[in-house]
């Protein structure tokens, strides 16, 4: 008791079955993060059907939830850098991500990756509610004007490639994922499990296989430098801003995905869109942090989007809005925090072990043994029909690199679909 005669009072049961469900929450992101082709989606909607059944408080099974989306966000990276098999949210970033890999800079990109989702939860929280406001007050008018938006990413993803072969390739690219994407997003999967659809076999079919495929005839990860960062301190934290406030808009708009999000970020990102950021270390190096960013972002804002709208934009807050969870913000934010910390600590320890792991294995037979676990997931997950769409979205995602065109136009395969209003 202080002279005030004010103290503090910590209820110790309380805490310790907060952090057993959020520490329940941060392994389940783990495995999620680090496994190719799962995403905390699968978790969270798990966690959602069993909710009734757990024992204790509705609440701290949504910090779970909401602690397992966080870090997974944090940890889809590793496989990203190490494997070429994407999460979703992180597709547009897994080439700029390789260069570094193959530069020996890997250690380095895995921890711009945590510096960026890192940069996104601090910068996040202060942003919480002037961003709510102006969401809120301009949602009107972007959802009124969504397709043209969308038209003109589209425009700049084919315009701004640097040769007329890769401007002709980014825009078969774009027709072709798009016309996957309008006719697979909304075919219903038939898995075990309810993933929540088919992005998960069209996004690892897009950027993950065709990379792996790639790598059958490679060498394989190099030898990993030192993990010192080469990019300053305002870089990282603008480009971190950056992310943050992409992933605001993803958070809030309908229908816009942290992969979008992730695309129109790289146009702001010197060399990562009117040039080649596969050509440049700095624009890699930029674009890995806005990605990361944008990813965690999206997880932060969603949230706030679900308390101040009333409406679920991810997985996540889907899940814990099936599983009636409380909207308790200070608790949830708390979760937030917590599954950060433990995320930015996880991909600098598991991570470096991941990419020597990977290192030291036979690259060619890794990859094809990935190839079958991910065929394996998706089967599980989506069932015959999701595998068809796997294969599919593969022959698709070969096309840009054909043509010396980035993998980014190959997020057509929403872009158009919105455009159209499909």
């Amino acid at each position: 008791m202080d002279p005030l005669g004010l103290g503090l009072a910590v209820d110790t049961d309380a805490t310790l079955l907060f952090c057993g469900f959020v520490g329940g929450g941060v392994a389940l992101g783990t495995v999620s993060g680090l496994t190719p082709g799962i995403h905390a989606n699968t978790f969270a909607l798990l966690l959602a059907g069993v909710a009734p059944s757990i024992p204790g408080p509705v609440r701290y099974v949504g910090a779970a939830m909401l602690a397992a989306g966080v870090v997974h966000t944090f940890l889809d990276v590793v496989p990203a850098l190490a494997l070429g098999v994407p999460d979703p949210a992180m597709a547009s970033s897994a080439l700029p991500g390789h260069r570094l890999v193959l530069a020996g800079r890997g250690r380095e990109a895995l921890r711009l990756s945590a510096l960026g989702s890192a940069g996104a939860v601090a910068f996040a929280v202060p942003l919480a509610v002037p961003m709510t406001r102006a969401m809120t007050t301009v949602y009107p008018t972007l959802r009124a004007n969504l397709s043209i938006l969308l038209g003109g990413v589209v425009v700049l993803l084919v315009a701004t490639e640097s040769t007329t072969v890769g401007r002709v390739g980014a825009a078969l690219s774009v027709a072709a994922s798009g016309a996957l994407g309008a006719v697979a997003l909304d075919l219903p999967p038939g898995g075990v499990v309810d993933s929540g659809g088919m992005l998960a076999p069209i996004f690892t079919g897009l950027f993950g296989a065709p990379v792996l495929l790639d790598a059958l005839t490679g060498e394989g990860v190099p030898p990993q430098d030192d993990a010192s960062v080469a990019a300053s301190r305002r870089s990282v934290a603008g480009f971190a801003l950056a992310g943050t406030l992409s992933g605001a808009v993803v958070g809030y708009v309908p229908g816009v995905s942290s992969a979008i999000a992730a695309t129109v970020a790289l146009l702001a990102v010197p060399g990562g869109g009117g040039g080649r950021p596969e050509r440049s270390a700095d624009g890699a190096r930029g674009f890995i942090v806005t990605t990361s960013g944008v990813n965690t972002a999206n997880t932060v804002f969603a949230l706030l989007a679900l308390i101040a709208l009333g409406t679920p934009r991810t997985g996540v807050m889907v899940a814990m809005s099936d599983a009636g969870v409380p909207l308790d913000l200070p608790l949830l934010l708390g979760s937030v925090l917590v599954a950060a910390a433990c995320g930015f600590a996880l991909v600098v320890t598991l991570g470096d072990g991941y990419l020597r792991l990977v290192g030291r294995a036979d690259y060619a037979r890794l990859s094809v043994s990935v190839l079958c676990l991910v065929a394996v997931v998706i089967a599980v997950l989506t069932g015959p029909l999701g595998v068809a769409v796997f294969g599919a979205s593969t022959v698709v995602g070969l096309v840009p690199v054909r043509f010396g065109a980035r993998r980014a136009s190959l997020m057509g395969v929403l872009l158009v679909p919105l455009i159209l209003g499909l």
